[in-house]
């Protein structure tokens, strides 16, 4: 920390390991809301044929007599048309969430529709897989515990032959996964990993993308990383999920997406990513990231900030594992292309999606916090300015550009000779009279490490009335020492 009583400042060295250890521990704090942010949601498949088909009926709300009419029919219907429009309309009906509470209540119920589930007819089967599907898109996790008998014939019914009918399992268990923690506790031992690992080997994109949905929920449970991830990392899984992010004229978009979170929450839960840089997965993100930056510069097509979010994220916090050695082996980034294609994906990001400005940012910081050539890149590609003009953005946007500012001056007096002179100046006075307490700290930071590299800096300040725009910050206590130190220095220059 800095030492406000003794008026002083620390060697260089001193200092300059207190700057990155309060960095690491910050960064470590907003690497744990990351994680604990999480992107949960249903996702309900309905075939819009069918929809546009049965457009002129409107779905009623089911009494308990209805109800058991259409399961009857269902069952015992003379015509297999008969059985196939009774389980149509009881679909219709359990597209409202009444007619849901009263069905798993109903006795019964939920038996005689695995029963259907498993009939040798194939569109009765059909139809009482679409039926549990709208059960399994219940916001009530009753609803959805009500469908545990019918988890172990979803997960058979994986390794048929129809697309459409796994696709529509997969979305059914992707839904039931998310509610209910007793699913899970049934799935797991049922085989679900085995079952995704063998799953993902299809043909079929529609498929890929509704299991890339199913193994992101179970990703996201808040017992993934001791009791699934272990397993998925145990599997073929991971190898496969790389090779669909794989660049190149097979790479689909909503595949690419689906999987590119679920490697996040792999990543995320810190389980094990040394296996996944050893299966590659720094190179590949890093060649999907050059991809995403020449489809950004191609076309306006909505739906590649999608891709790019996760692929940010999951960059950002591979790099921060300790056995990594950013630039040292096969596995590992290129340099100049990396960070070129990223600030691409800034000014994308800047015109379309500003809320994604700091995930590209947190990448930066962490490509450049302990790699001196991804400074030099960044330098010699003349990219400060640019930078600096993503200040104004935002405090959160404006506290990574400062970062990564910081990353590149405490490399030394050769790279703050490239920081200063230059627009940096009144950039930093205009920081200094920012109202956020953070954006201020990470800017008397910068200051700090210019002061002690480049000592004509401190002319240069002292001449644009820096200590008058410091005083607006001493009795700050967040700031006090750090400001102190400062003006002892300019003072005693």
């Amino acid at each position: 920390m800095w030492s406000g009583r003794q008026g002083r400042l620390r060697p260089v060295g001193c200092v300059v390991e207190e700057l990155r250890c309060r960095r690491r521990e910050r960064e470590a704090a907003l690497r744990k809301a990351r994680r604990e942010q999480q992107l949960v949601s249903k996702r309900l498949l309905r075939d819009d044929v069918l929809e546009e088909v049965e457009g002129g009926c409107v779905a009623k709300i089911l009494g308990e007599a209805e109800i058991q009419q259409f399961l009857r029919l269902a069952q015992r219907g003379t015509e297999e048309k008969e059985r196939e429009r009774a389980l149509v309309s009881l679909r219709r009906g359990l597209q409202h969430p009444e007619t849901q509470q009263t069905f798993i209540w109903l006795e019964g119920s939920i038996r005689t529709l695995v029963g259907l589930l498993t009939s040798s007819q194939a569109l009765l089967q059909l139809e009482a897989a679409r039926c549990l599907h709208e059960l399994s898109h219940s916001e009530q996790s009753a609803v959805a515990e009500a469908c545990l008998p019918a988890t172990s014939y979803l997960l058979t019914y994986l390794s048929g032959h129809s697309s459409d009918f796994i696709e529509l399992c997969l979305y059914t268990l992707g839904n039931l996964i998310v509610e209910s923690e007793a699913v899970r506790r049934q799935l797991l031992p049922q085989g679900i990993v085995p079952a995704l690992a063998a799953c993902i080997q299809s043909p079929h994109l529609t498929v890929l993308e509704a299991l890339g949905y199913a193994l992101s929920q179970l990703l996201q449970a808040k017992e993934a990383p001791e009791m699934i991830i272990p397993s998925v990392l145990g599997s073929t899984l991971p190898q496969h999920i790389l090779r669909l992010l794989q660049p190149g004229p097979k790479l689909n978009l909503g595949v690419a997406v689906e999987f590119a979170w679920c490697l996040h929450y792999i990543i995320c839960s810190q389980v094990n990513n040394a296996l996944l840089i050893y299966h590659g997965g720094l190179s590949t993100l890093g060649l999907l990231l050059l991809d995403v930056a020449g489809a950004v510069q191609r076309t306006e097509d909505a739906g590649l900030e999608l891709l790019a979010c996760p692929v940010l994220r999951c960059l950002s916090n591979l790099l921060t594992e300790a056995a990594v050695e950013v630039g040292g082996g096969p596995n590992q980034l290129e340099d100049e292309r990396v960070v070129a294609a990223l600030f691409i994906l800034l000014q994308f990001f800047l015109q379309k999606q500003p809320s994604l400005l700091p995930e590209g940012l947190w990448l930066l910081n962490n490509l450049t916090a302990n790699s001196s050539s991804f400074c030099t890149s960044l330098l010699s590609m003349d990219l400060i300015e640019p930078l600096l003009q993503l200040l104004p953005v935002s405090n959160v946007v404006s506290v990574l550009v400062l970062t990564v500012l910081c990353n590149v001056a405490e490399k030394g007096p050769a790279y703050c000779q490239h920081l200063w002179p230059g627009p940096l100046l009144p950039c930093l006075m205009g920081t200094l009279a920012s109202s956020d307490t953070e954006v201020v700290g990470q800017s008397l930071e910068l200051l700090q490490l210019l002061f002690l590299y480049r000592p004509e800096a401190v002319e240069a300040f002292l001449q644009q009335s820096g200590l008058q725009v410091l005083e607006q910050h001493q009795e700050e206590a967040q700031l006090q020492d750090r400001v102190r130190a400062l003006q002892k220095t300019a003072l005693h220059r």
